[in-house]
């Protein structure tokens, strides 16, 4: 065995995995604050009984200052609820997690970084006229969905591509392994989540080759796995294999709002010609390897052609983000092959720092725009009330919409939420499926046979407004068949959701999705 197997192998040797990561989420800084105001109230009974009438009418005017300033607020509606009602059931604990909230603690640095690093690299790629020229052509209301997305993100669209479908995780794991062979420039992967085991492993022996032959290799994760699946010194290691590694928002002991905005991204590029998107993460669940949660349904995309360099740019910027230099120029300069027309495909990304909201417009611009069909796969439902109101609205003017969401769940409690939307969109004709061999973990939008968004968002709050996302957009590609015979086979194995099978439920899972529903744009 040679020395470069020895260190790839040595690296399978897991680091410590803790519940550090429960300190930095907001269900961890709830449950700090309720501890501080459960001894405030034990000291105040003890020591300041005598004041206790001062302590409620500064209660009661910081409750309802707070209140009329979030009513006026340009928070979503459904937050709005979820505030006030945190506010009026406990005063002092709510307008304090309130504050710190919009208080931006250690956050306002990132997004200050994060607007000027968009800004210097807006005009890296340029969108080409007669592409959109042509699209304007075929479909008015796509080109202003195009127009719209390029403005808020300079996402491009582009028509010189080949895009190819994988229904498995399984899948795109061979294609993976296959075109990382053909590297001769550079490799980028940007993952949420990166696990030692087999799939790393095979993926990592590759890099590590390819790295020596000269390749120039980056890897990014998010801060998180330093909390569930790899050790803190995990990017030194990757770098003892000549790979350059960067952590978003890695763990240190300073408290702050920066922590509940991840990289939830999944983005591999190859020299610039190809590019892989989707799902599927970077470990063993999501290729079956072994069974976590039943079988795992996930879904990706390869992409081929002059698309790929928005890919490659979103990553350089998250890339530079997380501390990194990288000359834009110097990877996005390789030129695509040419492909015969396929299609149009808009690549984008998600930010938390803007207000655009860019992947919940472009999933409502699909439900609004839908005439027979919306097919939605995700592993989760906890939708604000316009995006409930828009689904349920589709199926009442007429349109098919089914969503396939997971017969076993990975959480609980995102799991009793979901159960909280049923019977409503029952109601309004939604079909409703789940899928009973496991998990479902893909996220995909399909329409009338021409329109298609396959990425890493979620429809849940956390991906809708708190995660970076990345996905891509595709109209009249050679694909999208393929993604609704796949939807269509997915349905077969899936049971049913009927206003009985609401009924059925069990108390504890209608109790807790009730609860955590009134909690849920805080989670």
């Amino acid at each position: 065995m040679d020395n470069n197997n020895e260190k790839v192998l040595s690296l399978i040797d897991k680091g410590k995995k803790g519940l550090m990561g429960l300190l930095f989420s907001r269900l961890g800084l709830i449950v700090l604050l309720l501890l501080i105001k459960i001894c405030f109230w034990i000291s105040l009974l003890v020591y300041f009984k005598d004041y206790s009438p001062y302590y409620f009418i500064v209660n009661a005017v910081l409750s309802v200052g707070i209140s009329f300033f979030i009513i006026n607020s340009n928070i979503d509606p459904t937050s709005k609820i979820t505030w006030l009602m945190l506010i009026s059931a406990m005063p002092l604990f709510g307008s304090a997690f309130f504050c710190y909230t919009r208080s931006d603690l250690g956050f306002r640095a990132l997004k200050y970084q994060f607007g000027k690093i968009m800004r210097d690299t807006n005009n890296a790629i340029t969108q080409q006229p007669d592409t959109i020229e042509a699209l304007k052509e075929e479909s008015t209301a796509t080109a202003q969905l195009a127009g719209y997305m390029r403005r808020s993100g300079h996402h491009p669209v582009y028509s010189n591509c080949d895009v190819r479908y994988f229904s498995l995780g399984e899948e795109k794991f061979r294609r993976i392994l296959e075109e990382l062979e053909t590297a001769e420039h550079f490799i980028m992967l940007e993952y949420f989540i990166i696990d030692e085991g087999y799939m790393w492993g095979k993926i990592l022996e590759v890099l590590a080759r390819k790295a020596q032959q000269g390749v120039d290799v980056m890897v990014m994760y998010d801060g998180s796995n330093e909390f569930t699946t790899l050790p803190r010194d995990y990017s030194k290691r990757l770098q003892n294999l000549g790979i350059k590694c960067r952590v978003f928002a890695p763990a240190t002991p300073f408290v702050s709002t920066h922590y509940n905005y991840r990289d939830h991204r999944k983005i591999l590029v190859i020299d610039n010609k190809t590019a892989f998107t989707g799902g599927v993460n970077l470990a063993d669940e999501y290729i079956n390897r072994y069974e976590k949660y039943g079988h795992w349904k996930d879904t990706a995309i390869m992409i081929k052609g002059d698309a790929v360099e928005s890919f490659t740019l979103m990553f350089l910027q998250m890339w530079n983000i997380a501390g990194g230099k990288a000359e834009i120029q110097k990877y996005i300069s390789h030129t695509a092959d040419s492909y015969s027309h396929n299609g149009y495909v808009i690549p984008y990304g998600d930010s938390p720092l803007d207000s655009d909201k860019l992947g919940r417009r472009v999933y409502m611009d699909i439900i609004n725009r839908a005439d027979r069909y919306v097919y939605i796969m995700t592993p989760y439902l906890i939708l604000d009330s316009e995006m409930e109101t828009a689904i349920k609205f589709a199926a009442e003017r007429g349109v098919d919409v089914r969503i396939i969401l997971p017969g076993i769940p990975d959480k609980k409690t995102p799991y009793a939420l979901a159960k909280t939307h049923y019977s409503s969109l029952l109601d309004s004709g939604v079909k409703i499926y789940e899928y009973t061999p496991g998990f479902v973990h893909a996220k995909v939008f399909v329409s009338d046979d021409i329109k298609a968004v396959v990425g890493t968002i979620n429809l849940d709050y956390r991906s809708l407004y708190h995660h970076f996302e990345c996905a891509a957009y595709l109209y009249k590609t050679d694909c999208i068949p393929e993604i609704v015979e796949d939807f269509e086979k997915t349905q077969q194995l899936c049971a049913p959701v009927t206003k009985e099978t609401v009924k059925k439920l069990s108390i504890r899972t209608k109790l807790t999705g009730r609860i955590m529903k009134v909690l849920a744009p805080l989670m």
